[in-house]
């Protein structure tokens, strides 16, 4: 049965300035707008002591010490910022971001007044040389995403293995991570999982990626997006099996919600309500570490044999349960016989 638990805002809400409240997904035409691509200062920041305001309070912020820093920002809720995040910010002496009006929220709701400049994949390969030149200047630099920590499905990597290669420092700041909060809340395994990033958005490859997913004995982590969320599902099912998984969406904002449930009911649900909004997080549970029992053949056979057809239902619970797939076959047909529905498409098995 899926269950699912939709959260409401933080219970000291009512405390908070409206700016710390959970972020909404706000079109980008309600931000400022302002050159994505930004410009590099000419030299070093102005003189005088950086500092970033807290709780109605300047707090003085030291001078970093030169090198990338890899800085974790909120993935919703501007309160999950760390103090070490904002004293980063706040000392650096560029912050490089995917989009410079995201990030210009942050930085305005806590008083850093650091240049900011775009980085991103679009301007990575012109903007790339010139914050390597600042590094091996001896500035120090901060490196963000527009939500959570840089490089996890984000750009980056390529400056940060670049500045790597030129022995510049890298200094990780961590913190939020829609990855882990997934992961936390989920209810699944996490002694032993796998991160995966997006799955390819085109069905045969999409496919092809799950197969090779299915042989891994851990706790699968994707992103998705609300658009593919039902079709990728529906492809996790048949490939993966009725294994148990949760949809996290929207984490740390106003309309969190996290729907648990076996693979085929999730991709049921999906199909039949829509694409949902917002940023979602699939975490997937890892395959039984034993061939099931008879019982739990025909009880995994009976959930997924209504919504697929005889040979992709026997391949996926084949890969759930470990069992021998001539063994899942005569099972299946079994059961199709004995209530006197036909095989529906059973095609070749071997």
């Amino acid at each position: 049965m899926i269950r699912d638990t939709l959260a409401p805002a933080p219970s000291d809400a009512q405390d908070l300035p409206m700016e710390d409240l959970p972020l909404e997904d706000l079109p980008m035409e309600d931000l400022p707008v302002e050159e994505l691509d930004g410009a590099l200062p000419d030299g070093p920041a102005a003189p005088g002591t950086p500092a970033f305001t807290l709780a109605g309070v300047r707090v003085p912020a030291r001078r970093l010490e030169a090198g990338l820093h890899v800085v974790a920002t909120p993935i919703g809720n501007l309160g999950d910022i760390t103090v070490r995040a904002l004293e980063t910010l706040a000392g650096a002496t560029i912050i490089a971001c995917e989009d410079t009006r995201m990030s210009r929220r942050l930085t305005e709701r806590y008083g850093i007044t650091t240049h900011l400049v775009a980085y991103h994949d679009h301007n990575g390969a012109s903007m790339r040389p010139k914050l390597l030149a600042k590094l091996a200047l001896g500035e120090a630099i901060a490196l963000v995403s527009d939500a959570g920590t840089p490089l996890v499905s984000d750009p980056g990597y390529k400056l940060v293995v670049e500045a790597a290669a030129a022995g510049i420092r890298i200094h990780p700041v961590p913190g939020a991570s829609a990855l882990l909060a997934a992961l936390v809340t989920a209810g699944l395994p996490t002694d032993r999982f796998l991160f995966d990033g997006f799955l390819p958005p085109k069905p045969g490859q999409r496919r092809n990626r799950i197969a090779e997913l299915s042989r891994l004995p851990s706790t699968l982590v994707l992103y998705e997006t609300g658009p593919r969320l039902a079709d990728s599902l529906k492809d996790l099912a048949a490939g993966l099996g009725p294994r148990p998984a949760a949809v996290c969406r929207e984490l740390t904002k106003a309309h969190e919600e996290v729907r648990r449930g076996l693979l085929p009911e999730l991709a049921a649900h999906y199909e039949q309500a829509g694409a949902p909004r917002g940023e979602i997080v699939l975490v997937i549970g890892p395959p039984l570490e034993a061939p099931a029992a008879d019982d739990d053949v025909d009880a995994a056979l009976a959930r997924v044999l209504g919504d697929h057809s005889l040979k992709d239902a026997v391949a996926a619970v084949t890969a759930a349960t470990g069992r021998p797939k001539r063994e899942v076959y005569a099972r299946a047909l079994a059961l199709t016989q004995g209530d006197g529905a036909p095989p529906r498409d059973a095609g070749e098995t071997d």
